[in-house]
């Protein structure tokens, strides 16, 4: 057991405390925005938005342009959400969980495919195209940018993306260097399996409080 914690903690060596205790906040204010997805809470999006401007500054400074564009993605959609999901259908009820309709599901064909363009060109822009972790960035980017479209429209499926993209980050954060953010994807899998669950329980059911 030691020697996974020391092949953990030695991927931390050299790297200054900030960045270190930052990348432990963004972890627990993420966890806490996943768990208020889950339950249809609309406390998902300040801290949500509190993780991402973290993770925003902490993949600047690795040089992890994709990783960066969806966390900057997220904040600016976490605010979109936060209007859409506060918006009333009556004077008691909020919008409900829905499926994606066609078009929706057009919307997030064209979404996942220019998505996969952009950080391609970003890539080669910024010269960063040099492993085979450019590849996978370009997906997982494309997988997350749909996903958090869709939970911002409150639809059902957006947590299909969500554990496709996370089972994906597991692996690949451990890769980079980045033990806890692994931890975190490897906890948002689960959360995120019982979070599908329990929105499809609550399927076209008009919440009376977003504040569970």
């Amino acid at each position: 057991m030691n020697h996974i914690f020391d092949w953990l903690f030695s991927q931390y060596d050299g790297v200054p405390t900030h960045f270190i205790v930052l990348e432990i906040i963004g972890v627990f204010f993420g966890f806490l925005s996943v768990l208020y997805s889950k339950k249809e809470n609309i406390l998902v999006y300040p801290t949500g938005i509190i993780s991402t401007a973290i993770f925003v500054y902490l993949l600047l400074q690795y040089g992890l342009l994709g990783d960066m564009m969806i966390n900057a993605y997220y904040f600016s959609m976490s605010i979109y959400g936060w209007y859409v999901w506060t918006r009333k259908v009556d004077e008691t009820h909020f919008i409900a969980v829905t499926k994606t309709t066609k078009k929706e599901k057009s919307i997030s064909v064209l979404l996942f495919i220019g998505t996969m363009i952009f950080v391609y060109v970003i890539y080669a822009l910024f010269d960063k195209w040099d492993s085979w972790l450019s590849y996978v960035d370009i997906l997982t980017t494309a997988i997350f940018f749909v996903g958090m479209w869709l939970m911002a429209k409150k639809k059902l499926e957006n947590w299909i993306y969500w554990i496709i993209g996370d089972i994906i980050s597991v692996p690949l954060y451990l890769y980079k260097g980045l033990a806890f953010t692994s931890l975190q994807y490897l906890i948002f899998t689960v959360i995120a399996i019982y979070g599908y669950i329990a929105w499809k329980k609550n399927l076209n059911k008009n919440p009376q409080t977003l504040l569970k």
